[in-house]
């Protein structure tokens, strides 16, 4: 009766453990960013009222190869945005060799973009963000160097990506802002909607970075 009992626990027991060995863990899951989740001095007064269902605005820009690149182009994508600036030699060439580790895991991957806008579109010209693209290794089909009116990057940045504060539009010019070092980078999903920001010189967040756009990539 006792060697009874104790194969029933002995079984019990197994299929317990083998069940939590074999059960699926929840995935981490990321929130979705809205104005009223940012800091409040970065976004337009305006987007603030509205406070929920931010997604990402319309824009068109020339990419390295001097071709249009504009929200059609990554919509339904998972994509990582940057601003930098190429002659930048503080923060810029840190962020940027984090985020070749980033087109290195994704390079080839239909469903995954990174757009580095440039905030000084005076000096960084089709042609100057070629070659930089060029020395960082880009693959023009999933890396998008991009340049065009320093107003519609700005409002891109102001508008839609909360990276530079309203009231820093008035220093546009001024290529030493505070805005021109942010080291932000921001993750997108495929509706166009924030899901997360990382510090591009961090190499940890770049790794969580890089683990979170896997996680969006499946997410439906």
């Amino acid at each position: 009766m006792k060697r009874i009992l104790f194969l029933v626990v002995f079984f019990i027991l197994g299929v317990t453990i083998t069940y939590f060995m074999i059960k699926p863990s929840k995935e981490k899951s990321l929130p979705v960013i809205n104005p009223v989740d940012v800091i409040q001095e970065m976004v337009d007064p305006e987007l603030l009222r509205i406070g929920y269902g931010h997604k990402i605005g319309n824009f068109s820009f020339l990419n390295q190869d001097g071709k249009v690149v504009t929200q059609f182009d990554v919509k339904g994508k998972v994509f990582v945005a940057e601003y930098f600036f190429t002659t930048c030699g503080t923060i810029c060439p840190i962020m940027n060799v984090q985020m070749q580790r980033v087109h290195k895991v994704y390079q080839g991957n239909k469903n995954v973009r990174i757009l580095s806008f440039t905030v000084d579109p005076k000096v960084d010209t089709v042609a100057q963000m070629k070659r930089y693209a060029v020395a960082h290794g880009a693959d023009v089909k999933s890396w998008f160097f991009l340049t065009g009116t320093q107003e519609k990057l700005y409002e891109l940045a102001r508008k839609s990506f909360f990276v530079l504060k309203p009231a820093e539009t008035e220093n546009q010019g001024d290529v030493g802002s505070d805005f021109i070092h942010t080291n932000n980078f921001v993750l997108v999903d495929k509706e166009m909607r924030i899901r997360g920001y990382y510090d591009g010189t961090n190499s940890k967040e770049v790794d969580n970075l890089i683990g979170d756009i896997a996680l969006l990539v499946k997410e439906k």
